[in-house]
């Protein structure tokens, strides 16, 4: 069962992180503004729809973490970094083959399918 003294303190968490007042928190989630008055307030519980509203809208935010606090927030924070390496590219190749209105590549991310990632900053 959901603790909602403590899951109102995680939206809150939500809400000030992404600096989301209730009104503008509850237009990006897709809810009424009074939905969001109403869970803050202890009034109402949130509903699993709610909850689905939050991690569709703000994917850092993690489904355990936001439900029962276990986990951290954002969850992005929790992604390792890999060993694998992609294929040895020159520097150069990439910044003559990528230019567009003079501007150049400054950083390049990729993403792996186990939910890593490897910067690569020029």
């Amino acid at each position: 069962m959901i603790n909602s003294k403590d899951f109102i303190i995680r939206l809150q968490k939500v809400m000030d992180y992404y600096g989301e007042s209730g009104s503008s928190f509850a237009e990006k989630i897709g809810v009424q503004r009074s939905s969001i008055s109403h869970i803050l307030s202890g009034r109402n519980k949130p509903s699993l729809d709610f909850i689905l509203k939050i991690l569709t809208a703000f994917p850092e935010v993690d489904l355990y973490w936001l439900f029962n606090g276990k986990g951290n927030f954002p969850a992005i924070n929790n992604i390792q970094e890999t060993n694998i390496e992609p294929p040895p590219i020159e520097k150069n190749e990439i910044l003559k083959t990528k230019k567009y209105n003079d501007k150049t590549i400054e950083q390049i991310v990729i993403f792996y399918s186990d939910g890593s990632f490897k910067n690569f900053n020029n």
